[in-house]
């Protein structure tokens, strides 16, 4: 179709999920005359109409009619129509463009906004088929993948991350990548690398670390999953956006493959540069949009014919609306009176700070709050009221956010004439850490409690505190004043801050205003809540039916309670909180989201009281300046360094070789923080690190922080890490295979008149040959420690011992590790639940560490048995059947490691991977003897003898963990503390998967339960089973609850739920992974038992390959306050026991006592009266009544007596020794005096020691005052 130049221009249009970039080809030199890419900000026709217009100023011969067009990318279908082009698909088209440019391309990998996409060209020895098929005219065939709508590891990932870091896009071009310098991001999901990035900044790290570590976690994720098990043919084009602006991210490409070429054995020519090996080509770009072109081609003359720019013209203004139809939902506010109704009830009252006089004295504390996004501080006095507070968005480095916020709240009061006297400083938030170091501050507070004690102090008695922030969601559900269970975002931020602040920046609308334009539309899409990167390919969808922006940033906020409530918190009746809640955190100033949360809270609660906090941005620095308060005037003094030396803080930040921690093989690459003191002191914060290893850096200090573990673990018993070790070593001696001959029991089958009949009989005991023995000695299986091997490793160990390989041959994997999981989690095609994916590791560990022909180690076998059901201590269930994933993963690893080189066969490994099913032993013993009786020459009794040995090892398993379980219940209860009983599946116990969160709370002095240590005999679940035994029920049973109880794994934690929820002493954590379908259906579940009770109660059902420690420490801490309470309350309990008991014992001495004197009065006597008697009064004197004591400065003790006047003597007692004093009741007899006992080691009853004291009065008021009668 030429024009009248004679020439025939063909436009092709690449309209994507963030930009459009178009090109006007000659179709018969193929050359590119004009070209441009843009991004579009959402505006997606508008963007392809200013680019059309500009097509037709550069290039006047093009014309209506005259030309053609083709279209391909996410957002051009709708535009085909008014355009009269013709839609390509966008894999079909790039694949043209790269076959057409570069035929000699092995392999392309495309990053665009939301779509990335990998081909890999293989030879194809096919004949040609018909002209025009691009794959097969140049004798290869192209293996297509492309990310699903998960938009991990593209360009939009990218562009969040590089708001979070504060890094200019247009600065990316000048970062280089480092390898070594790379910290833990996770790029399996966007959100997800945004919480590591936000982790990081606030930890110090340099900003261009950070996005190296991005950069590395982006390749190695389509590395992993989007190459689907394929390797990667050179040459290698790089293309789309991010492939070409960023070069740090090419040389990282440049870096990796290579590596996975090596690690594969793929043979590619290493004499050639690697920058010719993978390319990123002129016009990269553009590839798409040429690819459509060159489709385009070869199409009949009449196909995508341009119609010119009036139909898109039309459609833009008026066609988009009418498409619309039924499918949009209401508006925010359904009129002008509805919505000033709102604003006058919820619109944030402004604030006016504390006006001061000239030369007057403020004394007041700050808190701060280190946030995601923002940063804030407030100053408060003593009377607890705000002078004044100070806001800033984060900048990428904590310390000079601190320095510029103070300096804010100084410049206020200093302007005023006044003067500032600092009291204390406490601070919560991301910044918490690196801030308690560097400025001695008084105070840490975890974000939840901070949050929680400015909204009581606001509010009172409240039900429910919603915090949404830039990054995290919490929800408080509060009792009497206090956290009684929480709900945090998991990894996932759905529903958050930052979200809103993303969507309205893409649309070009400040985020002060996002409510304005939000109550200016009329109707709303209906977005799906749930994860933000798929909201974002929802507002693309939208966009192109044609909601306007108005519309969009609507239902965006309509779906921000949906996300909170329903996919954070997850319970289904919102009125079972209570009825009065309060929002807080930045995202509440927007009105927009405020009048969202408000209809979806009254709808479901219609008498709710719901209110905003009146400083909303700032509550969680609020409750820190409280803390801090409370905290300093109990102490009586402050460890601040002060505002000035705060402000005038110097630090540098050191990233190098000296800084790796060596102690252990995970070579951490840390940040040490200097942070330099007015008064010459410094302040070193560690950042960085995976472990607590990581924290100190002398052999000595590694040495102390092993000895203080081990105490710990001593004190605290952890179950799940005992489980974790004991089930995969030798701890049981098998009986010895009995002689040939021996004569054994057997069972016969015959037929007999009325059928078959089973006849008892003995028999010799056959055994294998001398020959066949020795052979199995030196024969070595190696097991994957991985998914339900976890519940039957004693079984399978033991099995192999019996039957003669050697206990030191019988190899499990080594424990899921990052390093072990970054070295062989390659070789995957799907992106299952970690559990699954980590088999693939745990494989590739086995054939390539513990196999070494080499060294005389080979490995003959890789046993991986597909489990298609484990056996139970659940009773009565409908089946005990494995997660199909879970059954189906050794299969799944035998294709992934024989896909494209048999890597079993290679390395002379017979990989076994039969069907095993442990709840029915009769078949489980065939199958064995099946599989294992040709390959290591066993006879048939041996098999069974070996079995029998077997199960015995695997009940003397069980017996030991609940042993230990018993003993850690009986001390808790004795004690009056708390267990942690850890819910989850089996395979949560390796410390690679529960991310080492039971250590955790070890530490912090809590023991740890797993659900196998919980002893299951009838006789000690029968007191915490009352109900269901006298009902006749089994204390096993869940059919109670849980009639479709199929699954086994999440049976046992039903189960290990209702023992929780029964028993006073134990608290839950709640483990679950990413994906995992079987645990799903359990959640609501297992929260209804534990709520019930009123059990302490934490969950993380989103637990993955990544490690968000800033998201773990924050549950830990709040977990722990909870646990704190609880054990207080049972103390309480306890107390309120002895005191009944006390008064019921005094009672009956009375009684006693009367009765006596009635036998006295007889001249009689009563032996066991006098007994009863003789008893009691002891236990009467024994007694002590509880009182809350005050916590005392350690080294000081506080007294006073008490004048005729009835004022009091302040009297205060220094003790010039180190131990702390505790007072002990004074005798009433004997007038102001006091016992003080020095508890120490180093002080013997055999050794008199003199205590020198020293006495001056008091003059503190604030001092607690302990008088004679205490």
């Amino acid at each position: 179709m030429a024009n009248a130049a004679g020439r025939e221009l063909v436009i092709g249009m690449d309209v994507g999920s963030t930009t459009v970039k178009a090109v006007v080809v000659d179709a018969a030199t193929k050359e590119i005359l004009w070209s441009d890419y843009q991004r579009h900000l959402t505006k997606q026709p508008e963007k392809c109409l200013e680019l059309l217009q500009a097509m037709h100023a550069a290039i006047p011969e093009l014309k209506a009619a005259e030309a053609r067009i083709f279209l391909t990318g996410s957002g051009s279908a709708p535009l085909c129509k008014p355009l009269g082009g013709k839609f390509v698909q966008e894999v079909n088209a790039v694949t043209l463009a790269v076959e057409h440019l570069h035929p000699d391309v092995g392999s392309v990998i495309e990053l665009g906004g939301q779509d990335a996409k990998i081909i890999i060209f293989k030879e194809t020895a096919g004949a040609p088929r018909a002209e025009g098929d691009a794959e097969e005219r140049s004798g290869k065939t192209a293996i297509a993948s492309m990310n699903d709508k998960c938009a991990s590891g593209t360009g939009a990932t990218i562009d969040k991350c590089f708001i979070k870091v504060g890094v200019p896009i247009e600065e990316t071009t000048r970062v280089r990548f480092d390898p070594s310098k790379l910290h833990h991001v996770a790029a399996k999901c966007g959100v997800f690398a945004e919480t590591d990035i936000v982790n990081l900044v606030k930890s110090g790290i340099p900003s261009h670390e950070v996005l190296n570590s991005l950069a590395d976690a982006i390749v190695m994720q389509n590395l992993s999953v989007l190459t689907r098990g394929n390797t990667l043919r050179h040459k290698v084009l790089l293309l789309g956006g991010p492939n070409t602006y960023m070069p740090f991210l090419q040389e990282c490409w440049r870096l990796r493959i290579p590596q996975t070429w090596e690690e594969r054995g793929y043979q590619y020519p290493k004499d050639v540069p690697v920058e010719e090996l993978i390319i990123v080509p002129a016009n990269s770009q553009y590839y798409a949009a040429l690819g459509a072109v060159l489709n385009g081609l070869h199409e009949a003359e009449g196909v995508g014919v341009y119609q010119g720019i009036a139909g898109l013209h039309d459609y833009i203004h008026n066609g988009r609306k009418a498409r619309l139809g039924e499918s949009a939902g209401p508006p925010l506010s359904t009129s002008q009176q509805e919505l000033l109704a709102f604003r006058d009830l919820y619109a944030i009252p402004d604030w006016q700070p504390v006006r001061l006089q000239p030369g007057q004295v403020v004394r007041a504390v700050i808190g701060l709050d280190g946030g995601s996004t923002s940063s804030k501080a407030v100053l408060v006095d003593e009377e607890h009221r705000i002078v004044c507070k100070a806001y800033q968005l984060s900048k990428g480095n904590p310390i000079q956010d601190m320095k510029e916020l103070l300096a804010q709240l100084k410049g206020f009061v200093v302007a005023q004439g006044a003067r500032l006297e600092c009291l204390g400083f406490g601070a919560t938030g991301y910044a918490a850490d690196v801030l308690e170091q560097s400025l001695r501050a008084d105070v840490n507070v975890v974000e939840t409690v901070a949050h929680m004690m400015s909204a009581v102090h606001f509010f009172g008695d409240i039900d429910v505190i919603c915090d949404i922030g830039g990054q995290d969601i919490k929800v408080l559900m509060m009792k009497n004043g206090d956290i009684a269970n929480f709900r945090l975002s998991n990894q996932c931020s759905a529903g958050n801050g930052m979200l809103l602040q993303a969507m309205a920046d893409q649309f070009g609308v400040p985020v002060k205003q996002y409510a304005e334009v939000a109550f200016g539309a009329e109707l709303s899409p209906k977005f799906s809540y749930g994860c933000a990167v798929f909201l974002d390919t929802d507002r693309v969808n939208f966009q192109k039916e044609g909601y306007s922006k108005e519309e969009l940033l609507a239902g965006l906020a309509q779906v921000l309670p949906k996300n909170v409530w329903q996919y954070v918190v997850q319970i289904p009746r919102l009125a079972a909180l209570g009825r009065k809640f309060v929002l807080q955190g930045g995202t509440q100033y927007n009105l927009a989201a405020v009048k969202a949360q408000v209809d979806y809270i009254k709808e479901r609660v219609p008498d709710a009281e719901v209110f905003v906090h009146p400083h909303t941005g700032e509550a969680g620095a609020i409750g820190a300046a409280f803390e801090t308060l409370r905290i300093v005037k109990r102490k009586g003094t402050s460890t601040f360094i002060g505002i000035d030396a705060a402000i005038d803080l110097e630090y540098s930040t050191k990233n190098d070789e000296e800084t790796v921690c060596h102690f252990c093989e995970n070579e951490c690459k840390r940040t040490f923080i200097d942070a330099h003191r007015p008064d010459g002191t410094t302040a070193r914060y560690i950042s960085g690190f995976s472990c607590e290893k990581g924290t100190v850096e002398s052999k000595d200090a590694m040495l102390a922080l092993v000895a203080e573990r081990k105490k710990l673990a001593k004190q605290f018993p952890n179950c799940v890490d005992y489980e974790s070790k004991r089930a995969f070593m030798h701890f049981y001696e098998p009986a010895p295979m009995p002689a040939e001959d021996t004569p054994i029991d057997d069972v016969e089958v015959k037929q007999g008149f009325l059928g078959l009949r089973r006849v008892k009989t003995v028999r010799p005991f056959r055994r294998s040959t001398a020959e066949a023995w020795e052979k199995r000695r030196r024969v070595r299986v190696g097991i994957p420690r991985v998914l339900n091997v976890w519940s039957i490793a004693p079984f399978l160990r033991t099995y192999l011992e019996t039957v003669g390989i050697q206990k030191q041959n019988v190899v499990f994997s080594d424990e899921t590790t990052e390093e072990l999981w970054l070295a062989g989690g390659k070789y995957g095609s799907i992106d299952p639940c970690f559990p699954s994916k980590v088999a693939q590791a745990h494989v590739h560990n086995l054939l390539f560490e513990h196999h070494d022909p080499e060294k005389k180690r080979p490995l003959h076998y890789i046993f991986f048995p597909i489990l298609t059901h484990v056996d139970t201590f659940v009773k009565n269930t409908m089946d005990n059947a494995s997660c199909p994933i879970v059954a189906g993963a050794p299969e799944v690893m035998k294709a992934a490691f024989t896909k494209e080189v048999d890597f079993f066969a290679t390395r002379g490994i017979d990989y076994v991977d039969p069907a095993l099913s442990f709840s029915e032993p009769l078949l489980l013993r065939r199958r064995l003897f099946e599989i294992w009786g040709p390959r290591l020459g066993i006879t048939e009794d041996e098999n069974d003898h070996a079995c029998a040995e077997a199960w015995k090892a695997l009940h003397q398993f069980d017996r030991d963990v609940q042993e230990k379980g018993r003993a850690i219940l009986d001390t808790v209860e004795d004690e009056d503390r708390v267990a942690i009983l850890l819910i989850g599946r089996p395979y949560h116990s390796d410390p690679g998967l529960n991310h080492g969160i039971p250590e955790e709370f070890q530490v912090l002095g809590y023991p740890i339960l797993s659900v196998r240590s919980i002893p299951k005999d009838y006789e000690y679940l029968k007191r915490y089973f009352k109900d269901e035994v006298a009902r006749g029920h089994d204390p096993l049973d869940i059919n109670d609850v849980w009639p479709e109880n199929y699954s086994v794994n999440s049976s046992q934690k039903v189960w290990a739920a209702k023992f929780a929820a029964r028993h006073p002493n134990v608290v839950v954590l709640d483990l679950s992974s990413f994906k995992c379908g079987h645990d799903a259906p359990t959640y609501g579940l297992i929260d209804s038992i534990i709520d019930s009770s009123g059990t302490p109660y934490a969950a993380l059902h989103d637990i993955d390959a990544n490690k968000p420690g800033g998201s773990i420490k924050i549950r830990v801490k709040t977990y722990a306050h909870s646990l704190k309470l609880h054990e207080e309350r049972l103390a309480d309990l306890r107390a309120k026991k002895a005191e009944l008991q006390h008064n019921m014992d005094k009672k009956r001495l009375e009684l006693l006592t009367l009765k006596r004197a009635q036998l006295v009065g007889r001249k009689q006597t009563d032996p066991a009266l006098e007994a009863q008697l003789a008893e009691l009064s002891d236990r009467i004197r024994a007694y002590v009544a509880p009182r809350q004591a005050p916590e005392l400065p350690k080294g000081v003790v506080l007294l006073g007596k008490k004048r005729e006047d009835g004022g009091i003597d302040r009297i205060r007692l220094e003790a010039g020794v180190k131990p702390q004093p505790r007072v002990l009741p004074a005798d009433p007899k004997k007038d102001h005096h006091v016992h003080i006992d020095l508890d120490s080691p180093d002080i013997s009853p055999a050794k008199p020691m003199v205590v020198e004291l020293t006495l001056h009065r008091d003059t503190n008021p604030d001092q607690h005052v302990l008088d004679a009668e205490d």
